[in-house]
């Protein structure tokens, strides 16, 4: 259930990689390989801390895992004014980072930290029809997230994260002839809770719950355009930073020592947000909600052809959030998604390994009605990951 959207103003939702509209499930592990599935289940290295906290019970006694990982794409916005300049693909390619660490404190409890970049995104726009709205935006968050788990039985664990998110919001435009920059930064907390079970030798489950994360940037939304200088704009900047409260439900098989498959089942609550638009300062606003609730669903399989690699590979579908795709708010132009991602871990030595991932996230085409003036489409709109991750046990 990560769904991911961009975000006009340069910003993206996500209490993981957490974007989607919205939500990523990339962070730099092997969750990119595998789409995201199964894992509130997988519980395989430390970055559990983010999918489900309560995996930290299958971990060894002390682990850390990192990772780099790099997103760009094609997000093409066209108007259909033909006289008027379009911005064309407005995406930069980003790198994000992350680290976790799990400890075992007996033989019940289990305590961890995860640092990481849980979203961020940086756009630019350049000289368009539209730039006295936007030129450049970067929106870029690290959250700290101290876990912990307990085992309740042999097969029964619990978890949960307090998850401290710090954002850095910039955006630039065009006021009169002159780039204007505006910054601000925020904290924001959200919390997590994971259940995790062994429901045999072979099969076992999780479920894990975040909680709605709010930050408040304090930049001014308001702009004029050349041609309609006495109409005044708004951007909903607060708005677009909200990230819903979301459940993951995981499952994974191992069919033999060889082969493994896995598949997740998630919700958000999208339906709460209405839909963010860019408004006419003085005019009425359309209270009725143009947004609904996403789901998620993914499928992966492992496969281990030796002792020392492990081949991943997976797909996902996210719902679109919006009731109509000919009417998305510009803010956030997305659909139903796609994503396909494979990858692979070496065992380096039998405490360490490396692994490597690359993802391909498709997007619905969409059209935007308003503002009337900036009417256009996103059309065919996708994004690239591609990561390393390095897992160490001692």
């Amino acid at each position: 259930m990560k769904k991911i959207a961009v975000i006009f103003s340069g910003l993206f939702f996500s209490t993981f990689s957490h974007a989607s509209a919205l939500y990523f499930y990339e962070i730099g592990t092997e969750d990119t390989a595998l789409a995201g599935a199964g894992q509130a289940a997988r519980a395989q290295d430390a970055s559990t801390i983010v999918t489900n906290p309560a995996g930290m019970t299958r971990l060894p006694d002390h682990m850390f895992t990192g990772g780099l990982q790099a997103l760009g794409g094609d997000i093409d916005y066209q108007l259909d004014n033909s006289a008027q300049r379009s911005p064309g693909n407005v995406m930069n390619v980003m790198p994000n980072a992350s680290s976790f660490y799990s400890q075992k404190i007996n033989d019940d409890l289990y305590a961890g930290i995860g640092l990481y970049g849980n979203y961020g995104l940086g756009i630019d726009f350049g000289n368009w029809a539209g730039e006295r709205l936007v030129k450049k935006s970067t929106l870029m968050a690290m959250t700290l997230s101290p876990s912990l788990a307990y085992k309740l039985s042999d097969r029964v664990s619990i978890g949960a994260s307090a998850n401290i998110n710090y954002g850095f919001l910039s955006l630039t435009r065009d006021v009169d002839g002159v780039d204007d920059k505006q910054k601000d930064h925020d904290w924001a907390m959200s919390y997590r809770l994971g259940l995790l079970m062994q429901l045999t030798d072979q099969t076992r489950a999780g479920v894990t719950w975040n909680s709605q994360t709010e930050y408040d940037f304090n930049i001014d939304g308001k702009a004029r355009l050349p041609n309609l200088p006495n109409v005044q704009y708004d951007l909903p900047i607060t708005a677009q930073v909200n990230a819903p409260q979301q459940i993951m439900l995981g499952l994974v098989h191992d069919i033999n020592k060889q082969w493994s498959v896995m598949g997740d089942f998630g919700w958000q609550d999208w339906s709460e947000f209405g839909a963010p638009q860019i408004t006419v300062v003085g005019q009425q606003v359309d209270k009725s909600s143009r947004m609904k609730d996403t789901w998620h669903t993914a499928l992966g399989v492992q496969y281990r052809p030796t002792e020392q690699w492990r081949l991943n590979a997976g797909v996902a579908f996210d719902s679109t959030p919006y009731n109509d795709q000919s009417d998305v708010a510009m803010t956030i132009p997305t659909g139903d998604e796609w994503r396909f991602g494979t990858g692979a871990q070496y065992q380096i030595t039998p405490a360490s390994n490396i692994g490597f991932a690359v993802e391909y996230l498709h997007m619905q085409s969409s059209k935007v009605q308003s503002p009337e003036i900036l009417q256009g489409s996103y059309d065919h709109p996708y994004l690239w990951f591609t990561s390393v991750n390095y897992s160490y046990q001692f």
